[in-house]
């Protein structure tokens, strides 16, 4: 539900720029799943505000690897590696599957996964400078501004659905949404580097489903709290 924030800040045109506090204070009492409203028994979704909007940005892509996946197996595909956008992807069958993780374009591992899922979140390719700051295009509904301390968030989940939406989540709610989410989800492991830290891969959580080899300037640090 953050497009109107996204909108203010002109990221949905890829044209950043700073609101005004007031209009960024407007667009957030138009932001929150408390204010969309459900109705299975009609299939129907509903506004409790005027000028919501909603958008997929932070899972789309994953759900949508998941049916592709889901489709490949029913017709026999019993091996394969699919990707979109180069932020998700999706691989399974025998043997493991070697990605780089590159968020940002600057690489900072090799992974190996196997029958597994990996979401990439990053704000380094779209944004603005504004007071010496570098602000993304990733919205913190919470305040109605970029979301800032992550460089990146990367996630290994058994599916792609989880992997994209966890990426984004951590992006925003940094290591200490991690730590909770990871420490009750066992299997899902969480991969980020943080903006004081640039040379620093921070993984939390663990997964037998992936492998991690950091390139050389890049420390690999683990945190199991």
């Amino acid at each position: 539900t953050s497009t109107p924030l996204s909108r203010e800040w002109g990221f949905l045109q890829r044209q950043g720029r700073q609101p005004s506090p007031e209009a960024v204070e407007s667009a957030r009492c138009r932001v929150g799943m408390d204010r969309v409203v459900l109705d299975p028994e009609r299939g129907t979704v509903s506004f409790a505000a005027l000028g919501m909007e909603l958008n997929m940005g932070s899972v789309g892509k994953g759900w949508a690897l998941d049916r592709v996946a889901a489709g490949l197996r029913k017709t026999g595909v019993e091996r394969a590696l699919v990707s979109a956008g180069g932020s998700s992807f999706l691989g399974w069958g025998r043997g493991e599957w070697p990605l780089a993780l590159a968020p940002g374009r600057t690489k900072l591992a090799d992974l190996w996964i196997e029958n597994a899922s990996l979401g990439i979140s990053g704000a380094g390719e779209q944004g603005f400078e504004a007071g010496g700051r570098r602000l993304g295009h990733v919205m913190d509904p919470r305040t109605g501004q970029p979301a800032e301390g992550v460089r990146s968030a990367s996630v290994v989940a058994e599916d792609a659905t989880s992997a994209d939406a966890l990426a984004t989540a951590f992006l925003i709610g940094g290591p200490s949404l991690a730590r909770e989410y990871c420490g009750g989800h066992p299997g899902t492991l969480a991969l980020m580097v943080l903006e004081d830290e640039p040379e620093t891969l921070l993984a939390i959580g663990t997964s037998d489903r992936a492998q991690v080899e950091t390139v050389a300037r890049i420390d690999l640090v683990s945190d199991q709290e």
